[in-house]
């Protein structure tokens, strides 16, 4: 056998364990390791510390359908320890036997799509004294490169009834398989359907077969060898595309070979089906249990195996989500299974029989989910609304404050001014000026009194008082009598 040797499609994630006595504090490394393509030994890039674990995520590996032997490495690049022991499993219930290399290599003959699922292999070796093991994680999923090839048979036989067209289907089925071992393809009949004909409905009945044809049949992939992936791809591709044509010429020289089949029997009367008509039909759709998903990058067009909770029935593309009341447990499903006894699952898309529960319960959650985009059409609009009526009352607020503020802080400001120009109208200073012996206290009252009510004009212009504190002070300072020195008072006395 041919065997394909796994590479990793993406780069795999290591984190080391912090706890060990080679990392810095509490300082975390993330280490990214690029994984070969070239098929060469790669050395690792770090020295392991003698720690008890380490966790690594090997990545997505994609597998291509009937493969006839694929070789998955235990590590995404080649290490070099004495004696190590390797240990395979697999995330799922029920237990199963793997086959492993003595270089720890799993491997898969006939790939299935049931085969795809999460794996994990467990490296243990002993460095220093001390028990390591390193546990990689890797995903796998099956694919197939989108060809496929239909047939349409059209038999003409004298009667149309269950029994005989069972033991004609048996007889042709027998004829086709040393056919599918020649062309390493599978042949399966689809659907058959009986009714009479146009030329003499009475008499002759024509019997229509469909057979659908496989492309991956044992040994399908013998000239593809590569250890590169994207080379292996390419030679799928062109294999398949060959070996397509080479079934169309296979099967239309065999019925040109065989144009009646004979079918007898102990309790079946003998019959002929006479062949009339062959026809072909090259179809791009996925098996069942695959859809496209435009994971594999190296081939777009690919099928991927649908992932649990979901499904592909035949002729489809895409892989769907179990509808309500359904599930789906393994990889690469036609149709999802139904819950028992009246349950119902809560969403789309279920992956086990715990998310069936009972009708009751569902309902109410899936009352409450329905009135949640209500309640949002609701709301939604309510909120610019709000936004408004609020932002229009805050204007509102905030000019009802200024306009009550403006006029109080006015008026206060007039009566200080006010209250100023009294108290300085009607002030007396401690100290007068000096003054001689002679001197009266006329003088220096009438002197204080003139020199009071220019203070006065002078603080009333600046602060610029009401029209009424304007007339009083008028009043006042022309009231005032006029000023007189020494000199002049002397004269007068």
């Amino acid at each position: 056998h041919t065997v394909h040797w796994g590479r990793m499609l993406c780069a795999p994630r290591v984190w080391p364990d912090l706890g060990g006595p080679r990392v810095l504090g509490t300082i975390g490394i993330l280490t990214l390791v690029l994984c070969s393509c070239s098929g060469q030994p790669v050395s690792l890039p770090w020295d392991l510390p003698a720690i008890s674990g380490w966790e690594h995520q090997g990545g997505l590996v994609f597998i291509h359908t009937e493969s006839s032997l694929y070789a998955l490495p235990c590590s995404p690049i080649e290490m070099e320890v004495a004696d190590p022991t390797y240990r395979w499993v697999q995330d799922r219930a029920a237990p199963k036997l793997f086959s492993v290399t003595k270089e720890g290599h799993l491997l898969f003959q006939h790939f299935q799509a049931g085969d795809s699922g999460k794996y994990s292999c467990t490296i243990s070796y002993v460095k220093h004294g001390v028990l390591v093991s390193q546990t990689f994680h890797y995903s796998i999923f099956g694919y197939h490169v989108l060809r496929g090839l239909d047939a349409v048979l059209l038999f003409h036989s004298k009667l149309c009834e269950d029994e005989r067209t069972k033991r004609f289907l048996w007889v042709l089925q027998d004829k086709l398989r040393q056919l599918e071992i020649e062309q390493h393809c599978k042949l399966q009949l689809t659907a058959t359907f009986c009714f009479p004909s146009l030329n003499n409905p009475s008499e002759e009945f024509i019997i229509q077969v469909q057979l659908e044809v496989s492309l991956f049949g044992p040994h399908w992939d013998e000239h593809c060898n590569s250890q590169d992936m994207e080379t292996v791809t390419d030679c799928y591709c062109k294999t398949v595309w060959h070996n397509l044509g080479q079934v169309q010429l296979a099967l239309t020289r065999f019925f040109k070979e065989h144009k009646s089949f004979h079918v007898t029997g102990t309790d079946i009367p003998s019959v002929n089906f006479t062949n009339k008509f062959v026809g072909f039909l090259k179809t791009k759709q996925c098996s069942r249990g695959y859809g496209q998903t435009k994971q594999l990058q190296r081939c777009l067009d690919c099928c991927i195996v649908c992932p649990p909770g979901m499904f592909n029935p035949p002729k489809k593309s895409q892989c769907s989500l179990c509808p309500v009341g359904t599930y789906s447990l393994t990889y690469g499903v036609a149709f999802c299974a139904p819950c028992k006894d009246g349950m119902i699952t809560r969403v789309l898309g279920a992956s086990s029989m715990m998310d069936c529960v009972k009708k009751e319960r569902t309902e109410q959650a899936v009352s409450i989910v329905q009135r949640i985009p209500v309640l949002l059409l609701i709301i939604l609009p309510a909120l610019p609304a709000i936004n408004f009526l609020f932002i229009l009352s805050s204007c509102y607020w905030f000019y009802q404050e200024y306009q009550v503020t403006s006029p109080r802080a006015s008026k206060m400001t007039g009566s200080t001014t006010k209250m100023e120009m009294v108290t300085n109208f009607f002030r007396f200073p401690r100290q007068g000026p000096q003054a001689g012996p002679d001197a009266g206290p006329a003088s220096d009252t009438s002197h204080l009194d003139t020199s009071a009510s220019q203070g006065g004009d002078e603080e009333h212009t600046h602060g610029a008082p009401s029209p009424a504190v304007t007339s009083n002070l008028a009043t006042v300072t022309n009231d005032t009598t006029p000023v007189l020195t020494l000199e002049d008072r002397k004269d007068t006395f």
